[in-house]
This record gives structure tokens, C-alpha cells and sequence, in this order.
């Protein structure tokens, strides 16, 4: 199956448009204020009726509350809530049922240990993201353009809905592909020319260094994880 690709953290008109035209199957909008890439809901309005089902809309907020996940669907009209923050599974669950649409959980990873959440979340969610974990001294848990080490998913048991998320970048998504076998990738700051300022041109050349790399890509027996 084709790698779906997710191009995050989109807040102009020029950068949507130029993952949707290289064919992202995924398009995020942060909601979250200490980012640089936050979206504000007249923004969100806006961008999202350009997407005109292009792509899948992700909308990616952090512990938000159920009023504020409303006022976000209202103006987004997200195909999918991605919850980047400390959401418990039974958070999850209730977002899940309230809102009515799927969810992606991402899960921050430095070590084997943090692998340990997987099984709780894999029951209640659509999709596990794995992301790097930040720094304590981090002021946002994802955005950092910072990876984790692959290796930890290489036994990871392929029956899991997994994106693989942290520091990929044109350059080494291939190589990100092959230990891990993602089926989906989410990148940021790895198209951007400063923090929150997307380059289209980057854009694009990530989604064909996927597209290219799904070539290499062989079966993967199931293990357990």
C-alpha cells in the first residue's frame, strides 16, 4: 500500500497549495498558541474551504478542551483530530465518540520504555503517531524537527496503525521508511525554510523522496512489540 504522507503545520494559502498539489494525502493546521505555526479560527475558516477535499484535514491540537475542539470543527470541518498533548486514553475515547471523527494519538518517544503506551492506545484510537520526545525545557511537545532513534520501531508489530513523525526531511525519510516501515509520514519543520514559513520547494521534494523510496520498500514479517 502507498505511504500516506501528511505535510503539517500548513498556515498560508501558497504552502496548502503546494502540498496539495504534490499530492500530500494529509494536510495539518496547528491549534495550539505557543507554536509558530498556530492558526488562528478565521484562518482556519479560510484555509480549509481551499482544501476542497483534496486531502484529508488534520486538525492537531494539545490537551484542548471540548469547547475548544468545537470552535475548531465549526471552522475547520477536520476530517481527522490529532491530539499532540498529554490526552489519557479515556480522553481519547471521549473525543473520539463527541466529536465523531477518528484520532490520531501521538506518543512522545526517546527509549524502548516509552514503546509501553502503544497497546492501551492501539484499542481507542485510529492511528498511533510517534514522535521525538522533547526536551524538558521545551515550551511545545512536536515541531522540533528533531528525530528519534528508528531502530526502537524495527520489531514494532506491523498490524498497528502506525505515522512516524520527528525530524524527517527529504533526505532521510527513505532511510526512515526502511527500518521503521511506516505506513504514513507526518513532517513540519523538515519543509521549512525558518520555523512556521513553509518552502514549497521542500514540500514537494519530500513527498517524491516518498514516493520514491515505497519502491524499495519490502514486506516486513509481524513480530510483537
Amino acid at each position: 500500500m502507498p505511504v500516506l504522507v501528511k505535510i503539517c503545520g500548513l498556515s498560508t494559502p501558497e504552502a496548502l497549495d503546494a502540498a496539495l498539489d504534490a499530492g500530500a494525502d494529509m494536510v495539518g493546521f496547528v491549534f495550539f498558541e505557543p507554536s509558530p505555526r498556530h492558526l488562528g479560527i478565521e484562518a482556519a475558516r479560510t484555509l480549509g474551504a481551499r482544501v476542497r477535499g483534496r486531502a484529508k484535514k488534520v486538525a492537531l491540537t494539545v490537551d484542548a478542551t471540548d469547547d475548544a475542539l468545537a470552535r475548531i470543527i465549526e471552522a475547520l470541518a477536520p476530517d481527522v483530530l490529532q491530539l499532540h498533548g498529554r490526552e489519557t486514553p479515556d480522553r481519547a475515547v471521549v473525543v473520539r465518540t463527541r466529536f465523531g471523527r477518528p484520532v490520531i494519538k501521538a506518543l512522545p518517544i526517546a527509549r524502548r520504555e516509552d514503546l509501553g503506551p502503544i497497546r492501551i492506545y492501539e484499542k481507542v484510537v485510529d492511528r498511533i503517531l510517534f514522535d521525538a520526545r522533547a526536551p524538558r525545557e521545551a515550551t511545545r511537545p512536536g515541531g522540533l524537527g528533531q528525530p528519534f532513534d528508528w531502530r526502537l520501531l524495527e520489531n514494532l508489530d506491523q498490524s498497528i496503525a502506525f505515522m512516524l513523525s520527528g525530524g524527517l526531511d527529504a533526505a532521510n525519510v527513505a532511510n526512515a521508511l526502511a527500518i521503521t516501515r511506516a505506513g504514513a509520514v507526518d513532517v513540519s519543520s523538515g519543509v521549512e525554510r525558518a520555523p512556521g514559513v513553509k518552502d514549497p520547494e521542500k514540500i514537494r521534494a519530500f513527498i517524491r523522496a516518498v514516493r520514491a523510496a515505497e519502491a524499495n520498500l519490502k514486506p516486513k514479517n509481524i513480530a510483537s512489540a
